[in-house]
Protein backbone atom coordinates (compact mmCIF):
# COMPACT_ATOMS: atom_id res chain seq x y z
CA UNK A 1 0.00 0.00 0.00
CA UNK A 2 1.43 3.34 -1.07
CA UNK A 3 1.13 6.77 0.50
CA UNK A 4 -0.52 9.48 -1.59
CA UNK A 5 1.84 12.20 -2.76
CA UNK A 6 0.13 15.43 -1.77
CA UNK A 7 0.61 18.46 -3.97
CA UNK A 8 2.66 21.36 -2.61
CA UNK A 9 1.19 24.72 -3.62
CA UNK A 10 3.89 27.40 -3.99
CA UNK A 11 4.13 30.93 -5.34
CA UNK A 12 5.01 31.67 -8.96
CA UNK A 13 7.58 34.45 -9.34
CA UNK A 14 9.89 35.05 -12.28
CA UNK A 15 9.20 31.65 -13.80
CA UNK A 16 10.16 29.82 -10.58
CA UNK A 17 8.12 28.26 -7.78
CA UNK A 18 9.47 29.56 -4.47
CA UNK A 19 7.90 29.24 -1.05
CA UNK A 20 7.14 32.47 0.76
CA UNK A 21 10.31 34.01 2.19
CA UNK A 22 8.44 34.37 5.49
CA UNK A 23 7.73 30.65 5.66
CA UNK A 24 4.05 31.40 6.28
CA UNK A 25 1.16 29.31 4.96
CA UNK A 26 -2.57 29.45 5.57
CA UNK A 27 -5.21 26.76 5.70
CA UNK A 28 -7.65 26.21 2.85
CA UNK A 29 -10.73 24.09 3.48
CA UNK A 30 -12.87 22.24 0.98
CA UNK A 31 -16.57 22.93 0.48
CA UNK A 32 -17.40 20.57 3.37
CA UNK A 33 -15.09 22.31 5.81
CA UNK A 34 -12.35 19.67 5.66
CA UNK A 35 -8.65 20.50 5.37
CA UNK A 36 -7.52 20.65 1.75
CA UNK A 37 -4.14 22.39 1.45
CA UNK A 38 -1.66 24.84 2.94
CA UNK A 39 -0.83 27.36 0.18
CA UNK A 40 1.83 30.00 0.80
CA UNK A 41 0.85 33.24 2.47
CA UNK A 42 2.81 35.80 0.45
CA UNK A 43 4.71 38.49 2.33
CA UNK A 44 5.56 42.06 1.42
CA UNK A 45 8.96 40.94 0.16
CA UNK A 46 7.34 38.28 -2.04
CA UNK A 47 5.19 41.02 -3.53
CA UNK A 48 8.22 43.24 -4.15
CA UNK A 49 10.05 40.34 -5.81
CA UNK A 50 7.05 39.72 -8.06
CA UNK A 51 6.85 43.40 -9.07
CA UNK A 52 10.59 43.53 -9.85
CA UNK A 53 10.21 40.39 -11.95
CA UNK A 54 7.23 41.85 -13.82
CA UNK A 55 9.02 45.16 -14.44
CA UNK A 56 12.09 43.36 -15.78
CA UNK A 57 9.92 41.44 -18.26
CA UNK A 58 7.94 44.43 -19.59
CA UNK A 59 10.27 45.43 -22.44
CA UNK A 60 10.58 41.95 -23.87
CA UNK A 61 6.87 41.17 -23.69
CA UNK A 62 5.64 44.53 -24.99
CA UNK A 63 8.12 44.53 -27.87
CA UNK A 64 6.89 41.14 -29.12
CA UNK A 65 4.54 41.47 -32.06
CA UNK A 66 0.84 41.43 -31.27
CA UNK A 67 0.51 38.35 -33.46
CA UNK A 68 3.18 36.57 -31.41
CA UNK A 69 1.46 37.46 -28.13
CA UNK A 70 -1.75 36.02 -29.55
CA UNK A 71 0.04 32.78 -30.41
CA UNK A 72 1.41 32.52 -26.87
CA UNK A 73 -1.98 33.13 -25.24
CA UNK A 74 -3.46 30.48 -27.52
CA UNK A 75 -0.70 28.11 -26.41
CA UNK A 76 -1.78 28.62 -22.78
CA UNK A 77 -5.28 27.52 -23.81
CA UNK A 78 -3.79 24.42 -25.46
CA UNK A 79 -1.86 23.47 -22.31
CA UNK A 80 -4.94 24.00 -20.14
CA UNK A 81 -6.99 21.81 -22.48
CA UNK A 82 -4.75 18.89 -21.56
CA UNK A 83 -5.34 19.48 -17.82
CA UNK A 84 -9.11 19.99 -17.79
CA UNK A 85 -9.77 17.19 -15.33
CA UNK A 86 -7.13 18.38 -12.87
CA UNK A 87 -8.59 21.89 -12.84
CA UNK A 88 -12.13 20.55 -12.57
CA UNK A 89 -11.29 18.31 -9.60
CA UNK A 90 -9.80 21.28 -7.71
CA UNK A 91 -12.88 23.38 -8.43
CA UNK A 92 -15.20 20.60 -7.27
CA UNK A 93 -13.31 20.33 -3.98
CA UNK A 94 -13.15 24.08 -3.36
CA UNK A 95 -16.51 25.32 -4.58
CA UNK A 96 -18.65 22.24 -3.87
CA UNK A 97 -20.23 22.19 -7.33
CA UNK A 98 -20.69 19.04 -9.39
CA UNK A 99 -18.07 17.87 -11.87
CA UNK A 100 -20.12 18.90 -14.92
CA UNK A 101 -20.35 22.52 -13.79
CA UNK A 102 -16.70 22.56 -12.75
CA UNK A 103 -15.65 21.26 -16.15
CA UNK A 104 -17.83 23.90 -17.78
CA UNK A 105 -16.00 26.63 -15.82
CA UNK A 106 -12.64 25.29 -17.00
CA UNK A 107 -13.86 25.23 -20.60
CA UNK A 108 -15.09 28.82 -20.30
CA UNK A 109 -11.69 29.83 -18.91
CA UNK A 110 -9.96 28.16 -21.86
CA UNK A 111 -12.34 29.89 -24.28
CA UNK A 112 -11.50 33.20 -22.60
CA UNK A 113 -7.79 32.69 -23.35
CA UNK A 114 -8.67 32.00 -26.99
CA UNK A 115 -10.96 35.05 -27.16
CA UNK A 116 -8.27 37.42 -25.89
CA UNK A 117 -5.62 35.73 -28.03
CA UNK A 118 -7.69 36.69 -31.06
CA UNK A 119 -7.84 40.33 -29.96
CA UNK A 120 -4.07 40.75 -29.56
CA UNK A 121 -3.49 41.83 -33.16
CA UNK A 122 -6.87 43.55 -33.59
CA UNK A 123 -7.09 45.90 -30.60
CA UNK A 124 -4.93 48.49 -32.40
CA UNK A 125 -7.55 48.72 -35.16
CA UNK A 126 -10.25 49.51 -32.59
CA UNK A 127 -8.24 51.81 -30.29
CA UNK A 128 -5.98 53.46 -32.89
CA UNK A 129 -6.86 56.14 -35.41
CA UNK A 130 -5.63 58.29 -38.27
CA UNK A 131 -6.32 61.88 -37.22
CA UNK A 132 -7.10 64.87 -39.42
CA UNK A 133 -4.63 67.71 -38.81
CA UNK A 134 -4.00 71.10 -40.33
CA UNK A 135 -0.62 70.89 -42.04
CA UNK A 136 1.54 68.63 -44.20
CA UNK A 137 1.63 65.78 -41.67
CA UNK A 138 0.22 62.37 -40.98
CA UNK A 139 -1.01 62.03 -37.42
CA UNK A 140 -1.61 58.58 -35.92
CA UNK A 141 -2.91 57.44 -32.54
CA UNK A 142 -1.44 54.10 -31.50
CA UNK A 143 -2.35 52.11 -28.36
CA UNK A 144 0.59 50.95 -26.26
CA UNK A 145 1.01 48.89 -23.11
CA UNK A 146 0.73 50.54 -19.70
CA UNK A 147 3.43 48.52 -17.87
CA UNK A 148 3.05 46.44 -14.71
CA UNK A 149 -0.55 45.66 -13.74
CA UNK A 150 -1.76 44.12 -10.49
CA UNK A 151 -4.73 41.78 -10.71
CA UNK A 152 -6.93 40.74 -7.80
CA UNK A 153 -8.72 37.64 -9.06
CA UNK A 154 -12.50 37.65 -8.88
CA UNK A 155 -13.67 35.64 -5.87
CA UNK A 156 -16.84 34.15 -7.41
CA UNK A 157 -15.24 31.63 -9.76
CA UNK A 158 -11.87 30.24 -8.76
CA UNK A 159 -10.48 29.77 -12.29
CA UNK A 160 -12.66 31.83 -14.63
CA UNK A 161 -12.32 34.96 -12.50
CA UNK A 162 -8.55 34.58 -12.51
CA UNK A 163 -8.25 34.11 -16.28
CA UNK A 164 -10.72 36.94 -16.99
CA UNK A 165 -8.43 39.34 -15.14
CA UNK A 166 -5.09 38.05 -16.41
CA UNK A 167 -5.66 37.39 -20.12
CA UNK A 168 -6.63 40.96 -21.17
CA UNK A 169 -3.67 42.43 -19.27
CA UNK A 170 -1.30 40.20 -21.24
CA UNK A 171 -3.13 40.81 -24.52
CA UNK A 172 -2.38 44.52 -24.19
CA UNK A 173 1.35 43.89 -23.79
CA UNK A 174 1.50 44.38 -20.02
CA UNK A 175 3.06 42.13 -17.41
CA UNK A 176 1.09 41.03 -14.37
CA UNK A 177 1.29 40.47 -10.63
CA UNK A 178 -1.75 38.37 -9.76
CA UNK A 179 -3.19 37.94 -6.27
CA UNK A 180 -5.14 34.69 -6.35
CA UNK A 181 -8.53 34.26 -4.73
CA UNK A 182 -7.90 33.93 -1.00
CA UNK A 183 -10.68 31.38 -0.53
CA UNK A 184 -10.13 29.46 -3.79
CA UNK A 185 -6.38 29.69 -4.53
CA UNK A 186 -5.53 26.22 -5.80
CA UNK A 187 -6.45 26.57 -9.51
CA UNK A 188 -4.23 29.67 -9.64
CA UNK A 189 -1.13 27.64 -8.83
CA UNK A 190 -2.16 24.90 -11.24
CA UNK A 191 -2.56 27.63 -13.86
CA UNK A 192 0.96 28.85 -13.09
CA UNK A 193 2.22 25.36 -13.92
CA UNK A 194 0.45 25.61 -17.28
CA UNK A 195 2.04 29.03 -17.85
CA UNK A 196 5.49 27.71 -16.95
CA UNK A 197 5.19 24.91 -19.52
CA UNK A 198 3.80 27.14 -22.26
CA UNK A 199 5.64 29.88 -24.17
CA UNK A 200 4.96 32.73 -21.70
CA UNK A 201 8.37 34.28 -20.88
CA UNK A 202 9.57 34.24 -17.27
CA UNK A 203 8.38 37.21 -15.25
CA UNK A 204 5.48 38.13 -17.53
CA UNK A 205 3.06 36.53 -15.07
CA UNK A 206 3.67 36.30 -11.33
CA UNK A 207 1.06 34.66 -9.09
CA UNK A 208 0.85 35.08 -5.33
CA UNK A 209 -1.44 33.39 -2.83
CA UNK A 210 -2.25 34.95 0.50
CA UNK A 211 -4.36 37.53 2.30
CA UNK A 212 -5.80 40.34 0.18
CA UNK A 213 -6.18 42.54 3.25
CA UNK A 214 -2.37 42.52 3.59
CA UNK A 215 -1.38 42.65 -0.06
CA UNK A 216 -3.86 45.23 -1.41
CA UNK A 217 -2.42 48.30 0.41
CA UNK A 218 1.15 47.28 -0.43
CA UNK A 219 0.31 46.78 -4.11
CA UNK A 220 -1.68 50.02 -4.21
CA UNK A 221 1.16 52.03 -2.70
CA UNK A 222 4.00 50.52 -4.76
CA UNK A 223 5.40 53.18 -7.09
CA UNK A 224 6.43 50.70 -9.80
CA UNK A 225 2.90 49.36 -10.40
CA UNK A 226 1.02 51.23 -13.14
CA UNK A 227 -2.49 49.82 -12.87
CA UNK A 228 -4.66 47.50 -10.80
CA UNK A 229 -7.73 45.39 -11.55
CA UNK A 230 -9.63 45.38 -8.24
CA UNK A 231 -12.48 43.12 -9.40
CA UNK A 232 -11.70 40.61 -6.65
CA UNK A 233 -11.60 43.08 -3.76
CA UNK A 234 -14.31 44.07 -1.34
CA UNK A 235 -15.60 47.64 -1.61
CA UNK A 236 -13.68 48.63 1.52
CA UNK A 237 -10.38 47.20 0.27
CA UNK A 238 -11.00 48.75 -3.14
CA UNK A 239 -11.41 52.16 -1.52
CA UNK A 240 -8.20 51.74 0.48
CA UNK A 241 -6.34 50.59 -2.64
CA UNK A 242 -7.56 53.57 -4.66
CA UNK A 243 -6.36 55.93 -1.93
CA UNK A 244 -2.93 54.31 -1.71
CA UNK A 245 -2.65 54.23 -5.51
CA UNK A 246 -3.45 57.92 -5.98
CA UNK A 247 0.13 59.05 -5.33
CA UNK A 248 1.43 57.78 -8.64
CA UNK A 249 -1.90 58.08 -10.49
CA UNK A 250 -2.46 54.36 -10.90
CA UNK A 251 -5.22 53.27 -13.24
CA UNK A 252 -7.59 51.29 -11.04
CA UNK A 253 -10.65 49.56 -12.47
CA UNK A 254 -13.37 47.10 -11.51
CA UNK A 255 -14.98 44.97 -14.21
CA UNK A 256 -18.11 42.82 -14.45
CA UNK A 257 -17.67 41.11 -17.83
CA UNK A 258 -15.46 38.06 -18.39
CA UNK A 259 -14.83 38.95 -22.03
CA UNK A 260 -14.66 42.60 -23.02
CA UNK A 261 -12.23 44.70 -25.06
CA UNK A 262 -12.65 47.34 -22.36
CA UNK A 263 -10.55 45.13 -20.10
CA UNK A 264 -7.71 45.40 -22.64
CA UNK A 265 -8.13 49.10 -23.33
CA UNK A 266 -8.24 50.01 -19.63
CA UNK A 267 -4.56 49.16 -19.26
CA UNK A 268 -3.25 50.71 -22.48
CA UNK A 269 -2.07 54.23 -23.29
CA UNK A 270 -2.58 56.22 -26.48
CA UNK A 271 0.58 57.38 -28.23
CA UNK A 272 0.36 60.11 -30.88
CA UNK A 273 2.82 59.97 -33.77
CA UNK A 274 3.46 62.82 -36.25
CA UNK A 275 5.05 62.11 -39.61
CA UNK A 276 5.73 64.59 -42.41
CA UNK A 277 4.08 63.98 -45.76
CA UNK A 278 6.70 63.31 -48.40
CA UNK A 279 6.75 65.16 -51.71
Amino acid sequence: MRVDVKKTYKLYIGGAFPRSESGRVYEVLDANGNFLANPCQASRKDLRDAIVSARTAVNGWSSATAYNRGQILYRVAEVMEGRIFQFAEEIVALEGINFKNAKSQVERAIDTWVWYAGWCDKIASISGATNSVSGPYYNFTIPEHLGVVGVFADQKNSLLGLVSGLAPVLAGGNTAVVIASEKYPLPAITLSEALATSDVPSGVVNILTGKAVELAPWLGGHMDVDGIDVSGLSKKLEEDTRLSGAENLKRIYRFNEDQSILRIQAFMESKTVWHPIGI
